[in-house]
């Protein structure tokens, strides 16, 4: 289920990144707009053209890193750890089978609970294919070896002891084969646009609301409002750091507020937090939180679980949060 929505979410706002404004642009174009193409400042055409290709240009670059660069970047980190890591050993604490097409090979989502950097006691979501199935290896109640990246710099942070890590190069060229058609129907689409729509006046056509400059900043503002969300949600590219390398204890809560923000109507909440590290010092820290309606009793108890780091008490994360990192 879970999988399914975000596919169609996915699908969803894929409609209006693209589609949805090439369906409005073209159905609103007028032949008086055509008309006025000669009369129109080529300088301005000609630097909405080069932003629209800037935009493009980045998408296409997080798209590279992304599909293409990542797993051989991710295979050498792995082998890295391999070599560098920290062991520790994790007993299993919830193990759930996934249905997968390759028969050879089982497939897991585990519930890990280890020390972590600094011997912290952690829960860690994981996901596990088990190539060996019949050795039952990722039942409930045994240990497995983890191996944690010491500096928390690399993805991933950990690996399974026993990981063995390929790149299926025929994945790898399908992937790469749909990124260049990718690159071709933008270079396509630019092509297609000038012929349709310059009549004679080169780019003047070039307007703030033409799909060229709309669909790539619709999808890079997609991404900057996951990022603003996942801030106001109260997690954090630090939550791995925190979690690995973090200090687990008990704050006690001096005061809660709403910003006044709201997000899916869920209220954003300020909490006002005190607690004590390990040197017996006493800090006082604010944290901000999106909260789910039915979970609002957080803000009327005495005491929360938090995380701090070592090298800087400021920084710190709620338990609860940390528990659902994977």
């Amino acid at each position: 289920m879970g999988r399914a929505f975000s596919i169609f979410h996915m699908l969803y706002a894929f409609f209006f990144a693209v589609p949805f404004p090439m369906l409005l642009y073209y159905n609103i174009k007028s032949e008086s707009d055509i008309m006025e193409l000669k009369d129109k400042d080529p300088w301005l055409a000609f630097a909405l053209l080069a932003v629209s290709m800037v935009l493009w240009s980045i998408l296409l670059t997080r798209y590279f890193r992304k599909w293409i660069v990542y797993p051989f970047v991710a295979k050498q980190n792995i082998e890295q750890l391999k070599t560098e890591g920290v062991h520790r050993e994790a007993d299993i604490l919830s193990s759930v089978k996934i249905p997968i097409r390759d028969n050879d090979c089982d497939s897991y989502e585990l519930a890990l609970s280890f020390k972590n950097l600094v011997g912290t006691p952690i829960v860690q979501k994981a996901s596990v294919n088990d190539g060996k199935p019949h050795e039952h290896r990722f039942e409930v109640g045994k240990k497995t070896a983890i191996l944690i990246d010491k500096d928390m710099k690399r993805i991933p942070y950990f690996i399974f002891a026993n990981s063995d890590v390929t790149i299926n190069k025929t994945i790898i060229a399908l992937i790469t084969l749909g990124w260049l058609v990718l690159l071709a129907l933008i270079a396509g689409y630019y092509i297609f646009s000038y012929h349709l729509e310059n009549y004679g006046a080169g780019w003047r056509f070039m307007a703030f609301w033409h799909p060229l400059l709309i669909c790539p900043a619709v999808i890079l503002f997609y991404g900057f409002l996951e990022t603003l969300m996942a801030k106001f949600g109260g997690s954090s590219k630090n939550a791995p750091l925190i979690k690995f390398k973090g200090i687990r204890t008990t704050a006690r809560l001096i005061g809660a507020s709403q910003t006044g923000l709201y997000v899916n109507e869920q209220p954003q909440i300020e909490f006002n937090l005190e607690y004590t590290d390990e040197q017996q010092q006493i800090h006082k820290a604010r944290i901000k939180k999106i909260i789910d309606l039915l979970d609002l009793d957080i803000t009327r108890q005495k005491t929360i679980d938090i995380f701090y780091l070592r090298e800087d008490a400021t920084r710190i994360a709620f338990a609860s949060d940390l528990d659902e990192i994977s």
